[in-house]
């Protein structure tokens, strides 16, 4: 009945039924099967744009509609994000506010010449845990973190602290934050004095001129803490540890590196590890 009803002959179905897979839909099912790899190595956060760019650095010859298109039929798909939280009601002396020196300008000629740092918060079982992170932007590496229950001076301090520890103490450096009372607290100003480092500041609610930061913490919070659950600030430290050392910095692409990790830029471009 249904081959009378769709025009067809009894044997062209049957002949059909029994034909093996074309060539294309096997070299689609192993493309698939390379695809899968990709997004379960990324951790389930990366589109057809950087699943097409491991499959291509892999040696895959495939377009990235085709990349695209298999992944949309097989339900494979980065997760979007969600939530929201505190507000940093500390004192910020005029005096110490310094004038946005960076304006926006996010490219940087070598290493260390320009960080731009902010904080954020993850919430956990035991309430919130602060994160403060400062961003080289010649390669957006993470150059420097601090985790913290509170958002005091000290969360930035350590975190500044750190990026000078690893990066050797650069010279003519030029660091960029938002105006929060932790930036412009007297004892992080007295350290930016200290190394010599030219303080610059975004103009006072303008998250676009942060942009970069912005950019990392949109990132983490979709990649990775909207997508779990964290019984304890312990778990959030450890996990969030994991995103930026273990992922961030060493394997995730960067679609403003050409689709790189900041690592590889780094030792690509400037010859560091």
């Amino acid at each position: 009945m249904m081959c009378r009803l769709l025009g067809v002959s009894a044997s062209g179905f049957y002949e059909w039924l029994g034909r093996p897979q074309s060539a294309r839909a096997l070299a689609n099912a192993r493309l698939l099967v390379r695809i899968r790899e990709s997004f379960a190595l990324s951790h389930q956060t990366y589109g057809s744009p950087r699943v097409w760019k491991d499959l291509d650095v892999a040696g895959e010859s495939c377009s990235e509609n085709r990349v695209a298109r298999l992944m949309r039929q097989s339900n494979i798909r980065a997760q979007p994000k969600p939530r929201r939280t505190p507000t940093d009601v500390g004192l910020r002396p005029e005096h110490s506010i310094a004038p946005n020196v960076l304006e926006r300008d996010f490219a940087a000629a070598g290493p260390n010449r320009k960080w731009a740092a902010d904080f954020t918060y993850i919430w956990t079982g035991e309430g919130w845990l602060f994160l403060a992170v400062v961003v080289d932007l010649y390669s957006r590496r993470v150059v420097g973190w601090s985790m913290q229950p509170t958002m005091t001076a000290q969360l930035v301090l350590d975190a500044l602290m750190m990026a000078l520890w690893r990066r050797g103490r650069p010279t003519e450096l030029l660091h960029h934050s938002d105006q929060g009372s932790q930036y412009t607290s007297e004892d992080f100003q007295r350290l930016l004095s200290a190394e010599g480092i030219t303080c610059s500041m975004s103009r006072r609610g303008d998250c676009w001129d942060n942009s970069a930061v912005e950019s990392f913490f949109a990132s983490l919070k979709k990649e990775r803490v909207h997508r779990k659950t964290y019984p304890t600030r312990d778990d959030a430290r450890a996990d969030i540890f994991d995103y930026i050392e273990a992922f961030y910095n060493s394997r995730r692409r960067h679609s403003t590196l050409g689709q790189v990790s900041p690592m590889e830029f780094e030792r690509t471009h400037a010859g560091l590890a």
